[in-house]
């Protein structure tokens, strides 16, 4: 008989030995002690495959593939999961003991609630904390920005009906596109009001190599769903005003500051020789 209340955190691993043992008993000590845990080792290396292998008594699977992206570990994982509720984890972060027990009330009494995130405690390199407030919403919401975080818990159900993660984005923004098309035909991201996620913010994460490359990223985005932008035209093209005056603002700002001037200043013979030779 399926237990129709089950939790399946998937957790997708590359090269995370350091981290993984954290994240994966972060999962298992919720106080909803309802789940499963598969951990998708992503073609890590063999420091990695090291600790997997002995985390792997602890888990209920783990799966190993060759390198193919986040995107396709997260639907091996999920195609792989007995649950009817699913939670991404990141192999390098890690929740409170209470997300699970909490978020899974809020899909359970409302059934237009599609996602439900948290606050986070976004942790810097240097041990420096601050907290992340995404907004949620609906799917207006979402067109500009991701509103919730990447490791959110929603139904097996929703995901395979709009696909499933997009595996041929493998350079990020693949949450963002993939709660697009969840609340593409409605329902709502909830939000608990409470920081029950560790978030590290590393120099060489995922979301920093593609904030790299987001201009592209933001255009398979934008062509991929432009119905969605056409019929929120004018919401979309105020979005994209405001974006380019509050970058130019921030750049006029730059050119005041005494270290630009300074540098300004000591560059300019060495343009002048530039230009003479």
């Amino acid at each position: 008989m399926k237990d129709n209340d089950l939790i399946s955190i998937v957790i997708p691993c590359f090269n995370d030995f350091k981290f993984v043992e954290q994240a994966v008993d972060s999962a298992l000590n919720q106080t909803n002690t309802n789940v499963e845990v598969i951990i998708v080792d992503d073609g890590s290396d063999l420091e990695t495959k090291e600790v997997l292998k002995r985390l792997e008594p602890k888990i209920t699977k783990l799966i190993i593939q060759e390198n193919q992206g986040q995107s396709k570990a997260r639907n091996e994982g999920i195609e792989a999961s007995n649950g009817q509720y699913i939670l991404v984890l990141d192999s390098d972060d890690f929740f409170e003991p209470s997300f699970c027990e909490k978020a899974l009330l809020i899909l359970k009494n409302d059934p237009d609630y599609r996602l439900v995130s948290c606050y986070a405690n976004l942790i810097f390199e240097d041990k420096k904390t601050t907290l992340f407030k995404p907004s949620g919403g609906d799917i207006v919401d979402f067109l500009f920005s991701n509103a919730a975080l990447g490791t959110s818990m929603f139904r097996k159900e929703d995901w395979k009906n709009c696909g499933g993660y997009d595996e041929t984005m493998r350079q990020g923004f693949e949450d963002w596109e993939f709660f697009i098309r969840l609340l593409k035909n409605g329902g709502t991201a909830y939000i608990i009001p409470e920081p029950l996620y560790n978030y590290r913010k590393r120099n060489y994460s995922t979301t920093t190599i593609a904030n790299k490359v987001k201009y592209s990223l933001l255009m398979v985005i934008y062509l991929k769903h432009k119905d969605l932008y056409v019929n929120h035209y004018e919401k979309f093209i105020t979005h994209l005003l405001y974006r380019i005056e509050r970058e130019e603002k921030e750049k006029i700002k730059n050119t005041l500051r005494l270290e630009f001037k300074i540098g300004k200043a000591v560059l300019k013979p060495f343009r002048w020789l530039k230009s003479k030779f």
